[in-house]
């Protein structure tokens, strides 16, 4: 059964904070909404960028994610969860992370028990790299803080992990202070980061 909390998104067009709802659970009818929407919208802008000339590497990184796979691959697993934002009667962002199977690397906390984010998106309307001018900031962190309250609330005081596509590298680092263990052979080469528990801390302040 899926749990709802009232959250805050920034509504980018008039710099206000509306109301959304964060979703733990996310049902199989409301990511196939989410697919619904999301898949035609980004298949719209992939064409007007290419048709603008963008350069294959600065086209959406993800775009070949496919949400109602993710759903049916984990759909019976107790290990992983599934978290969305809803706002505006629409999916703003969707994550996918598990809570066994994965430690640390960071020396401080080698070996310790995390949560792994698999996949982490906000809704193609949301990212600058794809509209000119966004609907919905916000999403990302609401999503990265979700994870590391189940972390916390698993015992493992916070910590998370997850492999960075390379158009995110950078907000990983920066905008949420995670610790960059470098390129993993064994994960297609991306980039593997790690937030320890002060870091976590720091960034649910």
């Amino acid at each position: 059964m899926s749990e709802r909390t009232q959250v805050h998104l920034k509504d980018r067009r008039t710099g206000t904070l509306v109301e959304a709802i964060l979703i733990d659970g996310v049902t199989e009818e409301e990511v196939q909404a989410a697919e619904l929407t999301w898949k035609p919208f980004l298949e719209k802008e992939i064409r007007r960028m290419e048709a603008a000339g963008v350069p294959k590497e600065r086209l959406p990184q993800h775009r070949h994610w496919d949400w109602r796979q993710k759903y049916d691959a984990i759909e019976g697993y107790a290990a992983y969860q599934m978290f969305a934002i809803e706002c505006a009667s629409e999916m703003q962002g969707m994550m996918l992370v598990s809570t066994a199977g994965k430690v640390c690397r960071v020396e401080s906390q080698k070996g310790k028990s995390l949560v792994y984010v698999h996949f982490l998106a906000a809704a193609p309307w949301n990212l600058a790299s794809i509209v000119t001018e966004p609907r919905f900031s916000l999403v990302g962190s609401i999503l990265l803080a979700t994870a590391i309250q189940l972390s916390i609330q698993e015992e493992f005081s916070g910590r998370i992990g997850l492999h960075s596509l390379p158009q995110a590298d950078g907000w990983y680092a920066n905008d949420c202070g995670m610790t960059d263990l470098g390129c993993d052979t064994t994960a297609h080469n991306l980039r593997y980061f790690e937030m320890t528990a002060e870091q976590a801390s720091e960034f649910l302040k």
